[in-house]
């Protein structure tokens, strides 16, 4: 046993043993969330339930998708008033979307099985994805325009017709978002520039002369601008009232017939009438629309496009600020500067700084970036726009440069660490050769140590991929569906807020209003971060062996 034991044998099942345990709990944590994330959009069956009340001997009808089964105690389900047997221990309750939150108040509702009776899954019933209150469930009696009954729900042409008539409405409310987003977008910041020109020339105290003539001229801008909105408010009330014309009737499990507008429709479909094929087709556009949307609903619908675009463009401006002062704080400290103890330490300070709460990070940016840098640069070249922030105020630039600090300590650790891997014979064969001590620096060392830079720029990109403490005092919202990026110069505004998906996380995990509506969104907005911070740091780690294989050809 002793000689198995000095062999080493067992350290190495040790460690196999906790690598085996380490890789189980991440691929069952990653299956976890995928499962619960992606089966969100599956088109599930719509069931038709006979609910009896013991209480009054009275039967209704509840219809909707079944999402999950819990089984509880009795005495809890006593306690909330439900009716439960005396002779139950236990008791399972089903949890049904029923949708129609417009009609019921709430789209979700428990029941019990014992109360359950004849669970039917009817052919024709329509799932209507709204653009407010959620879904509704139902099936269609009328294809109504301009409030007359067009064509019936029986008739063979039903289908084709309200197909027509929900892209028709679909087409023009893309067309007038386009003109809001787009035309009309640029038309306010036109007019806002106009705005702030005018209080910039009040504030030079120009000749009254020159003052009315350069009035004279922003004034006919405006009016121009003035002229094209009017032209633009009357297309959009065009549309408006286009999208407004067909309506689709409804009926209830109740018997109550609802009139809806195809304009609040997104899509429609039966899924229990959809193939396998069907299904799987609208599950994979439900998951591109997941990935390609705004959200809706106080996030608890829709999709995150506007979280990864923010996600990947915050990181991408924190990589291009922290690589290069990284780099060059740890080239001085490892080159250049006396190894003394002032030396010592400014790098224990670096390795102190590397385990400071991130919050505070946040703090400090608030403070010193948005409330002193960003003010200043408002008083000195915004000062027409004041009271109103322009960089006083957090946004997407602050929000990368506090990343960019919080993450400068591993940038400087692992390039310092890179450094003092390339052995000194490399350095004093350069310099015998004649080289002088910057040439030797920069054409032999850095390119040596560039994989070591690039360790530290991965590490520093997967933890600010997931960072939400100090990004919430930053620049990151619960809400900011307009991209940073757009026609109008200077085309990037760094100044504007943005979102994350750490933060869309957080946010729609614990602060939405609609609990069981959000909680698949939790699980497949944490996976698409999951992902996202693989992809980028598969980047990084391929750029950098490419790397090491470059330097290390041409050394051989």
């Amino acid at each position: 046993m002793k000689q198995w034991f000095r062999s080493g044998t067992p350290w190495i099942w040790l460690t196999g043993g906790a690598v085996t345990i380490s890789i189980v709990m991440v691929v069952g944590l990653l299956s976890l969330i995928a499962v619960r994330g992606l089966s969100h959009f599956w088109p599930g069956s719509v069931a038709e339930v006979t609910i009896f009340d013991p209480r009054t001997g009275e039967t209704s009808s509840v219809m909707g998708e079944i999402v999950r089964s819990e089984t509880i105690t009795a005495q809890m389900a006593r306690e909330g008033g439900n009716p439960v047997g005396e002779d139950q221990d236990l008791v399972t309750r089903y949890l049904f979307k029923q949708g129609n939150r417009d009609q019921f108040g709430t789209d979700f509702v428990w029941h019990f099985d014992s109360t359950m009776q004849d669970v039917r899954y009817p052919q024709g019933v329509m799932v209507i994805e709204r653009r407010e209150w959620g879904n509704f469930y139902g099936f269609p009696v009328a294809l109504m325009t301009d409030g007359l009954v067009t064509v019936t729900a029986d008739d063979p042409a039903f289908a084709a017709q309200l197909e027509v008539a929900l892209a028709r409405a679909i087409e023009r409310a893309n067309a007038q978002r386009v003109i809001e987003r787009r035309d009309v977008g640029r038309i306010n910041t036109a007019i806002e520039r106009i705005r702030l020109t005018e209080r910039g020339l009040e504030l030079q105290q120009l000749p009254d002369e020159e003052l009315a003539s350069q009035r004279a001229e922003l004034r006919a801008q405006r009016e121009a601008l003035d002229a094209e909105y009017d032209v633009l408010r009357m297309q959009m009330d065009e549309l408006q009232r286009e999208r407004r014309r067909d309506s689709l009737v409804m009926a209830m499990t109740d018997g109550r017939e609802v009139q809806l507008n195809l304009s609040t429709v997104i899509a429609i479909t039966q899924p229990n009438d959809m193939s396998l094929l069907s299904k799987f087709g609208h599950y994979f556009a439900k998951i591109w629309e997941f990935l390609t949307t705004e959200p809706r609903e106080a996030n608890t619908e829709g999709g995150i496009f506007p979280a990864i675009f923010g996600t990947i463009t915050m990181v991408f401006i924190m990589s291009i600020m922290v690589t290069p002062f990284g780099i060059l704080a740890a080239i001085y400290l490892r080159e250049y500067a006396k190894q003394g103890p002032l030396t010592r330490m400014i790098r224990i300070s670096v390795y102190n700084l590397a385990g400071v709460p991130s919050i505070v990070f946040g703090v400090f940016g608030l403070g010193f970036f948005v409330y002193y840098l960003g003010g200043n640069i408002d008083r000195i070249f915004y000062e027409a726009a004041l009271p109103s922030p322009t960089f006083g105020t957090p946004g997407l630039f602050w929000a990368s440069l506090t990343l960019a600090l919080l993450t400068l300590p591993v940038v400087i650790v692992s390039t310092e660490e890179g450094l003092a891997r390339i052995p000194s014979t490399v350095r004093q064969g350069s310099l015998a050769l004649g080289a002088t001590k910057s040439e030797t620096l920069w054409r032999v060392v850095v390119p040596l140590a560039t994989p070591g830079m690039m360790t530290g720029l991965i590490l520093a990109i997967a933890r600010a991929a997931g960072e939400v403490a100090p990004l919430m005092l930053v620049g990151v919202v619960k809400l900011a569906p307009n991209l940073p990026i757009d026609g109008e110069f200077p085309f990037v505004h760094l100044e504007r807020k943005i979102m994350h998906l750490g933060f869309h996380i957080f946010d729609v995990g614990f602060q939405s209003p609609n609990v069981e509506a959000s909680r698949p969104l939790v699980y497949a907005t944490a996976l698409v971060l999951v992902i996202l911070i693989v992809i980028l740091n598969l980047t990084a780690i391929s750029i950098r062996n490419r790397l090491r294989e470059k330097y290390r050809s041409d050394s051989d």
